[in-house]
C-alpha cells in the first residue's frame, strides 16, 4: 500500500506547483459554471491537488485559488442567466438537464432567497443550475455574491485542508509504518462519507422547499414560460434592485 502511494503522491507532487494550483481553480470554476459543472469533478480535483501541497504557502495560494475559480464559475452562471437565461433552459442542452431540475432550482430559489444560494453549493445538480436561476430573478448580483461567497471559502478550506492532512501525516508515518497507507485511505474515506452524510441531511432538511406539493401546483411555471430579470423571487428579506 505504502508503495502504491508513494508512486501517486510523487505523480502530483511533480506537477509544477503553480500549474498544479491553476488547474485545480479551473477544475472548480468549470465545475461552478452552468452546464459543464454536471460533468466536471471539481471537488477531486482540488483533493487531489491539495495531497501535493508542501507549506503554508502552497496551502493558501491554494485555498485562494480555488476560491476565486469558484467566485469566477458561479458569476459566468449568473451573467449567462441574466442574458441568456430562458434560451439555455429550452437549448437542446439546457433539456437534457430536465425540466424537474430547472423547476426545482426555481423553487428553491423562490422559497427560500439568499439561503438558496448558500446551502445549493453544497447540494448535486443545484450547485450549478442555481447561478443561472438567480440570474434570472430579481436578485443583485452584488447579494448573489455575499451570499455565495461565504459558501465558497467553506468549501474552498474543507477539501484543500484534508488532503494536505491526509498527504502530511501519511508522509510522516511511512517510513516507520507499514499501515500508514491505510491510514491516509481511512481519512479521506472517513471526510468523504462526512461530505455524503453533510449533503443527505441538508437535502432532507431542505427538502420541502425543494419538492412540489399539491397545494402549489398551479404555482409551477410552464414548460416554456421564462424566468428572466421581471421574474419574482420571493425572499422575506429585503433585495437590492437589479442592476
Amino acid at each position: 500500500m505504502n508503495d502504491v502511494l508513494d508512486w501517486i503522491l510523487d505523480i502530483v507532487q511533480s506537477v509544477d506547483p503553480v500549474l498544479r494550483t491553476l488547474l485545480a481553480g479551473l477544475g472548480i470554476m468549470l465545475e461552478t459554471s452552468v452546464l459543464i459543472g454536471l460533468v466536471v469533478p471539481g471537488d477531486t480535483i482540488v483533493l487531489v491537488a491539495s495531497t501535493a501541497i508542501d507549506g503554508p504557502v502552497e496551502y493558501f495560494a491554494l485555498v485562494l485559488t480555488v476560491i476565486t475559480g469558484a467566485l469566477i464559475g458561479e458569476s459566468i452562471g449568473f451573467a449567462l442567466g441574466r442574458w441568456f437565461g430562458p434560451r439555455i433552459m429550452h437549448s437542446r442542452l439546457g433539456r437534457r438537464i430536465g425540466e424537474e431540475h430547472w423547476h426545482r432550482a426555481q423553487r428553491y430559489l423562490d422559497r427560500r432567497g439568499g439561503p438558496a444560494v448558500f446551502i445549493s453549493r453544497f447540494l448535486p445538480v443545484l450547485h450549478s443550475l442555481v447561478p443561472l436561476v438567480v440570474g434570472m430573478s430579481t436578485m443583485s448580483y452584488r447579494r448573489f455574491l455575499a451570499w455565495t461567497a461565504p459558501a465558497s471559502v467553506i468549501w474552498a478550506f474543507a477539501y484543500s485542508t484534508v488532503g494536505w492532512l491526509a498527504a502530511g501525516s501519511y508522509r510522516e508515518l511511512s517510513r516507520d509504518l507499514h499501515w500508514a497507507g491505510y491510514l491516509f485511505v481511512a481519512i479521506i474515506a472517513v471526510f468523504l462519507l462526512g461530505v455524503w452524510g453533510a449533503k443527505r441531511l441538508i437535502f432532507r432538511a431542505e427538502a420541502r422547499h425543494l419538492h412540489t406539493h399539491a397545494d402549489d401546483a398551479a404555482a409551477r411555471p410552464a414548460a416554456g414560460r421564462s424566468v428572466g430579470p421581471d421574474a419574482e423571487a420571493s425572499d422575506p428579506t429585503p433585495r437590492d434592485q437589479p442592476r
